[in-house]
């Protein structure tokens, strides 16, 4: 890449590359913004094969398999590399064309392909066998020297994912469980669910320990807003009790004479009159 960008003015090869790194950063977390980047860069340098590469993945990860295909088209005829093959065979089963993927598969250039290629290539006609509800054919694809071997290559986890899946969803249960497990022996960097997938089949529920985390803090809240609003109950039956006994006398009544504040002098003397006085009286 490095090389190709030479042939460009240095202030345009400085952005051309600023913008295909944002595009590698971007693509596995952010396709869309990836794809962004990736259209700048081809604005800026569209002569440069790694730039229509760039804009081919970028496209590729976000689903637009028609414009991905015709930019690693012209990678390809740019560079006369074979390399981008199997992802374009790809492209054709993501525009529901299987049976060209399959044709590709059977082209000289796969002879061309080194050991990761041509298994990239057996994966994307096994997908292309499963997409024309060929089960049984895409397993037999997936069949090869490369699977059967122990050594553990950068493709075999893939591949034995694809081998397993492909066996369960034959019905052959307990071979995909086989293979699933042999897949998660060779996934180190858990690039694929196969311990998921174990689980599933051996019937074992994984406790999301955030999830309950959640409910748990959200069980608390509503206990507390249950607390404030037992507050505010008693707040509101203590102030009726209060104008309750305020409202002591009862205005309708006809000897209820309200007192004046003037009336009352807080200075008056009680007088107790005992029960022998009352009774002289």
């Amino acid at each position: 890449m490095r090389q190709e960008l030479l042939s460009l003015p240095k202030g345009l090869a400085e952005e051309v590359s600023r913008n295909l790194v944002m595009v590698a950063r971007l693509i596995d977390e952010d396709p869309e913004q990836a794809y962004a980047y990736a259209r700048i860069a081809l604005r800026l340098a569209s002569r440069v094969a790694a730039v229509r590469e760039a804009a081919g993945f970028a496209a590729y990860a976000t689903q637009k398999y028609s414009e991905a295909l015709a930019e690693f088209r012209a990678s390809k005829r740019m560079t006369g590399s074979v390399e981008l093959w199997p992802v374009m065979a790809d492209c054709e089963r993501g525009l529901g064309r299987p049976e060209r993927a399959l044709a590709m598969a059977g082209e000289p250039e796969v002879q061309k392909l080194d050991k990761a290629g041509q298994v990239e290539m057996r994966l994307v006609a096994a997908g292309a066998r499963r997409d024309m509800g060929e089960l049984d054919a895409a397993i037999v694809t997936l069949q090869s020297p490369e699977l059967a071997s122990n050594s553990v290559q950068p493709w075999t986890a893939r591949l034995r994912y694809a081998y397993a899946d492909a066996l369960l969803a034959a019905g052959r249960e307990d071979e995909a469980r086989e293979w699933f497990a042999k897949t998660l022996e060779a996934d180190k960097d858990g690039a694929t669910d196969a311990s998921d997938r174990l689980a599933e089949i051996d019937g074992v529920e994984f406790v999301d320990a955030a999830a309950v985390e959640e409910e748990e803090a959200d069980l608390a809240d509503d206990l507390a807003d249950a607390d404030d609003e037992d507050e505010d109950e008693a707040e509101v039956a203590a102030a009726e009790r209060a104008a309750d006994q305020a409202e002591y006398y009862d205005e309708d009544d006809e000897e209820y004479e309200p007192l004046d504040e003037a009336d009352v002098d807080v200075t008056d003397e009680i007088v107790v009159v005992e029960d022998d006085e009352r009774d002289k009286a």
